[in-house]
């Protein structure tokens, strides 16, 4: 993960949808062929289904008796998607602190392995910030301590006054959101930090999974994907990945993965047999000519 010491999977497990559409049964079963092949970063936040997701990873990690030390556990603090409009992020000392001893009872651990500060908080000092991750990471609560949805210059500026004790910036990126490489990829690597790539399948898009019809019940950021640009990228990986025999998943997610300054990528494989195939992306390597052609075509 950058500069540092930490050693991470280049496919991280998302969790993001445990304990809303993805049943205990299937995340046992996810968590056990994600390990078995070698993952060890599994993703985790307070904020996914409002505490949902922790709860059931907690279950799952005590049923399953798998050893503590097997597992890579990332978490933020600071942003609540649940308040009330204009109290949703809220990364002082006191907000921190108090979500980072709650996500270690809820997961049943006495540290995380990576605890990142989930947004840029303009009400809170960025020297605030910093004294708070270096205090975690002090007090033996998180190994490691990174940002999650930091701009390039909010990443220099808390680096800074953190002494260097960033590790990690997590941040959306994918072949229909390459906003970070105009400021953030460049900041993390000139800074020694590692970047994780989350969403990088633009929410099934990249799949080809809405390629001839969107449910009325998919998620208001797969609609704000759609469009002119998003059908081109699309048919762009469906036939590489034709002509790869891959799946087009499998094609995004290695573009994604291969970028540089990318230590790994989260993915929120809902099902067994997804998670399956987009394992498969660890062992795939885009031959240039076709990563080109995905660069050019996406830009």
């Amino acid at each position: 993960m950058g500069v540092s010491g930490l050693r991470v999977s280049e496919i991280g497990l998302g969790t993001a949808r445990w304990g809303q559409s993805t049943t205990r049964e299937d995340a046992t079963e996810l968590l056990g062929i994600f390990l078995k092949s070698g993952g060890t970063l599994v993703d985790s936040s307070p904020a996914y289904g409002a505490g949902a997701a922790q709860a059931l990873l907690a279950e799952v990690l005590h049923t399953t008796g798998i050893p503590r030390e097997e597992i890579l556990l990332s978490s933020s603090a600071g942003v609540d998607p649940h308040s009330p409009v204009g109290r949703r992020v809220d990364c002082s000392r006191r907000s921190l602190i108090a979500q980072l001893d709650s996500t270690l009872r809820a997961l049943d651990t006495d540290h995380l392995d990576l605890w990142s500060v989930g947004y840029w908080d303009e009400k809170t000092p960025p020297a605030e910030v910093a004294d708070t991750l270096d205090w975690a990471v002090r007090t033996g609560r998180a190994r490691y301590a990174g940002v999650r949805d930091y701009g390039g210059w909010q990443l220099a500026v808390t680096q800074s006054l953190a002494g260097g004790r960033i590790v990690a910036t997590q941040h959306e990126y994918s072949l229909l959101v390459r906003g970070i490489e105009e400021e953030l990829l460049p900041a993390a690597t000139h800074l020694g930090v590692g970047v994780i790539a989350a969403a990088s399948l633009a929410r099934g898009v990249l799949a080809g999974r809405y390629r001839t019809d969107v449910p009325r019940s998919a998620r208001a950021e797969v609609h704000a994907l759609l469009g002119t640009k998003s059908d081109t990228v699309v048919d762009a990986v469906a036939t590489a990945a034709h002509g790869l025999g891959l799946p087009p998943a499998v094609v995004a997610l290695a573009w994604a993965r291969d970028r540089v300054g990318v230590a790994s990528t989260v993915v929120g494989a809902s099902t067994p047999a997804q998670l399956t195939e987009l394992l498969n992306a660890a062992d795939t390597h885009l031959p240039r000519a076709i990563t080109k052609a995905l660069d050019d075509v996406s830009r």
